[in-house]
């Protein structure tokens, strides 16, 4: 067996050692997906889906229309739309910020249209303006265990149901995040903020239980909590 010394490139993660820590990015990954679906010419995008867009499926367009409508049909290569969501999933192991984006988006995996298709090149726009952006490993760090959890209430059009995010961070580094709809139908906003919370402590009670195998001390660890309003 051979020491290839540091590890520098896996699985198209790039990792830079400095004296901040260890910054985990996917910059050639971007690049080679830009240039794949020919967007090498486009101008980048402020955020990686637009304000107030309401994605729906085929089936859910067919049911509510009306006769004088037109509706958009299926894309023709459906598989192509299945590929580029799959490329963006695995963007989220360092673009925690596309992770609603991407939640969104796989729900349309099956007869995607040309408006699910758009919305996912709009993603790669906001890719496209800072490429080399990822998670940053601090060498500044300490014992202390955050968590912040969020919700949208009703932000699913189709269903009505809430959508869940939140983030850990160990010291200055983000180690697990989440955007997810919620299992059931909140009737209010409060409500939607409880089930947010009470799947971001069982994820906590996870986390802790799996970093007590791990030879670190944890003595001190305390839990912040933070509830943001939602703007709507």
């Amino acid at each position: 067996m051979k020491d290839l010394g540091e590890l520098k490139y896996f699985l198209g993660i790039e990792l830079v050692r400095s004296a901040k820590g260890i910054l985990m990015h996917q910059r050639k990954y971007i690049l080679e997906l830009i240039s794949k679906v020919g967007m090498t010419t486009t101008r980048p995008a402020g955020t990686p889906i637009g304000i107030n867009v309401k994605l729906t499926p085929k089936l859910y367009d067919d049911h509510l229309s009306n006769q004088q409508e037109v509706l958009e049909d299926p894309l023709v290569d459906q598989t192509m739309y299945q590929k580029l969501i799959g490329k963006l999933l695995y963007l989220n192991m360092t673009r925690p910020d596309i992770s609603f984006s991407t939640q969104t988006l796989s729900q349309f995996l099956h007869q995607p249209k040309k408006s699910h298709i758009d919305a996912a090149l709009r993603v790669i726009k906001y890719l496209k303006r800072q490429p080399r952006q990822g998670l940053l490993l601090s060498s500044d760090s300490n014992e202390l265990v955050s968590a912040y959890c969020d919700d949208a209430w009703a932000s699913c059009s189709i269903t009505r149901k809430s959508v869940t995010g939140y983030m850990v961070k160990i010291g200055k580094s983000l180690v697990s995040w989440k955007a997810k709809k919620q299992t059931t139908v909140s009737r209010s906003s409060v409500e939607a903020e409880y089930r947010s919370l009470a799947s971001r402590v069982s994820e906590l009670v996870c986390l802790l239980g799996m970093l007590k195998e791990f030879p670190l001390r944890f003595d001190s660890c305390r839990f912040s909590l933070s509830f943001r309003e939602h703007p709507n």
